[in-house]
């Protein structure tokens, strides 16, 4: 069984920061792909940003400068650092892992449960 667990919610102001981390545990062979993506009230869940297993990144247009992905390898964990936030960061955050439990695959899409982020004065 594999499980994503996401830490670093909270209530921010706007122009504030916040980091947000993600660990991967379980049967895991390897991981490879990361993500977060966000879903805010009435709206589709959106990619925020993702990260390769080496390093390769993609962002969101909305979020271009202000937001970081990075990853710890040895640890199976994505992180988001986020600055200059704006109310219309505003949304629940999830993560989400490409996942070998074996070494002859297929990988597997995994999914955290979320964890709320609220910028607001």
């Amino acid at each position: 069984q594999v499980q994503l667990v996401e830490s670093g919610g909270g209530l921010v102001q706007p122009g504030g920061s916040l980091r947000l981390s993600c660990a991967a545990s379980g049967n895991i062979f390897s991981v490879y792909a990361m993500g977060w993506y966000r879903q805010a009230p009435g709206r589709q869940r959106e990619l925020v940003a993702d990260i390769s297993s080496d390093g390769n990144t993609n962002y969101a247009d909305s979020v271009k400068g202000r937001f970081t992905i990075s990853r710890d390898n040895a640890k199976n964990t994505v992180y988001l650092q986020m600055n200059s936030l704006k109310p219309e960061d505003t949304a629940v955050y999830y993560c989400k892992a490409l996942i070998y439990k074996t070494d002859v695959g297929p990988p597997e899409d995994y999914w955290g449960r979320g964890t709320l982020v609220t910028v607001s004065s």
